[in-house]
C-alpha cells in the first residue's frame, strides 16, 4: 500500500461518504465556536490554564488557541487544506486534555477533547475527502 499522501487520498476518495463529510464540517463548527468561546470568556481561559501560565507563554497561547480553532475551523468545515489545519489543532486538543490533570479535572471537557483529538487524528490521516475544496481544486487541474 502506498503511504505518501497521495497514496492516503487516492484511498479516501475512493472511500468516501457524506456522513465522514458530515462529521468533518461538524468538527469544523466546533472548533469555531470553541474559539469564538475562548474570546468572548477569556477571564475563563486565564482561569483554565492558571496552573500552567508560567510555563506557557499566557498570551501568545490564548491568541494562538482562538485564531487556530476560528482559521483552522472554517479551512476543515470548507475542506481545504485539511491535513496543515488539523496539524495546528494538535498541540490545542493535547494540551486541552493534559491540563485536566494539571489543575482542577472536569470529566466533559477531558471527553470532549478526547473524542475532537481523535476525530481530529482520523482526518489527519484520512483527508478533507471527495466533497471538498481540495478535491474541487484537484478536479480543476
Amino acid at each position: 500500500m502506498d503511504t505518501s499522501i497521495k497514496g492516503l487520498n487516492k484511498w479516501a476518495n475512493r472511500h468516501t461518504s457524506y456522513p465522514i463529510d458530515i462529521v468533518r464540517v461538524v468538527l469544523g463548527v466546533f472548533l469555531v465556536i470553541k474559539g469564538i468561546s475562548f474570546i468572548t470568556n477569556n477571564r475563563d481561559f486565564e482561569d483554565l490554564i492558571a496552573p500552567v501560565s508560567n510555563f506557557l507563554g499566557g498570551m501568545f497561547v490564548f491568541h494562538y488557541i482562538a485564531a487556530a480553532h476560528i482559521v483552522g475551523g472554517t479551512i476543515i468545515v470548507f475542506g481545504l487544506l485539511t491535513r496543515w489545519a488539523i496539524i495546528a489543532q494538535l498541540p490545542i486538543l493535547m494540551g486541552a486534555i493534559l491540563i485536566n490533570f494539571f489543575g482542577e479535572m472536569h470529566v466533559g471537557n477531558l471527553i470532549i477533547a478526547t473524542i475532537a483529538l481523535i476525530v481530529s487524528v482520523f482526518f489527519l490521516f484520512y483527508g478533507s475527502g471527495k466533497h471538498s475544496a481540495d478535491y474541487y481544486f484537484k478536479m480543476e487541474k
